[in-house]
């Protein structure tokens, strides 16, 4: 039977949460063990005493190892927050006595992360070098779920539109971003100067998949004017690598202002002259609801802000 909120507050241990996350983590007592430097009696016993201070079975016993039991996942997800809020907590207490001091954890979507993300660490650490950064990439949905949700990072960088963020997510929009159809400098229609979106859909096309943002983007576009999409020539969604492929003359693509403005000069792209007819989401920093943001957090966001500005006005 499981025992009140306050007599289970009153015997918990930090060391018993840390041996909760870490067998969670690697999967058994021994692994677990090993990344913790202890003897896996020690890990075994900080389990059974979190079974019977709860009153409930935390693991099950799995053909490669142990896994986390209905009771044991909502415990992990409460004990995860706890140890994120304690490590914030650590880092705020360091950034009192000098707030241009301290680690933040970012996530980041590829397409922002070969420019924008990188400009802006490079940026800020020049004016405080005593910041690290630990970044995690991955897509919107892998930045929401696994990272954010997860509390394995502070905020996130991402494109994305209000009515895909998870409800226990909010978004600080940086920029309304414009999409362009893309063009390497030796292909024809580079050196084109009138036509319409619609005289490109059976040109070859490196695109992303559907399920990605801008992938979804391109079916909204030419569906806007009565065609289905092009085929894809190329499907991948590196925003990087469909700029290098596209730059060589094959291939059409389509990028945003943002990523066009930070590629390096050795990647000769043409804006070709069409009108893309659907907007894109906005480029937006996404944290917890009710999270209360670290100082070192702020700082990064209060530059972004200001980084960004001036770019968004070039569009």
């Amino acid at each position: 039977m499981v025992q009140r909120p306050e007599q289970i507050s009153r015997r918990l241990k930090l060391r018993q949460l840390n041996a909760l996350v870490a067998v969670a983590q690697w999967g058994s007592m021994a692994k677990a063990a090993e990344h913790l430097a202890i003897s896996q009696p020690v890990v075994s016993k900080a389990i059974a005493e979190l079974e019977q201070i709860v009153g409930v079975r935390l693991f099950d016993r799995v053909p490669h190892g142990v896994e986390p039991t209905p009771h044991g996942r909502a415990l992990l997800k409460r004990s995860t927050a706890i140890f994120d809020d304690l490590r914030t907590s650590v880092s705020e207490l360091e950034s009192l006595s000098d707030p241009t001091a301290g680690e933040l954890r970012i996530g980041c979507e590829e397409s922002l992360s070969t420019g924008l993300l990188p400009t802006l660490i490079d940026q800020l650490t020049r004016r405080h070098p005593r910041l690290s950064f630990d970044v995690a990439l991955g897509d919107p949905s892998t930045l929401q779920q696994r990272d954010l949700l997860g509390r394995r990072v502070e905020l996130a960088i991402m494109r994305i539109a209000a009515e895909n963020l998870d409800q226990d997510l909010e978004a600080t929009v940086l920029c309304h971003d414009r999409m362009w159809v893309v063009a390497g400098m030796s292909n024809p229609w580079a050196r084109r100067r009138k036509f319409a979106l619609a005289d490109l859909v059976n040109e070859r096309w490196c695109l992303p998949p559907p399920d990605h943002p801008v992938g979804a983007l391109i079916i909204d576009a030419f569906g806007r004017i009565g065609l289905k999409p092009p085929q894809r020539s190329v499907t991948v969604g590196s925003a990087q690598c469909t700029s290098n492929l596209v730059a060589k003359g094959q291939y059409l693509g389509v990028h945003g202002s943002l990523f066009l403005h930070f590629i390096p000069p050795s990647v000769r792209l043409k804006v070709l002259p069409v009108e893309f007819p659907v907007a894109a989401p906005p480029i937006s920093v996404i944290t917890l609801k009710g999270r209360t943001l670290s100082p070192v957090a702020r700082l990064f966001l209060d530059f972004a802000r200001q980084v960004i500005k001036p770019l968004a006005r070039e569009k």
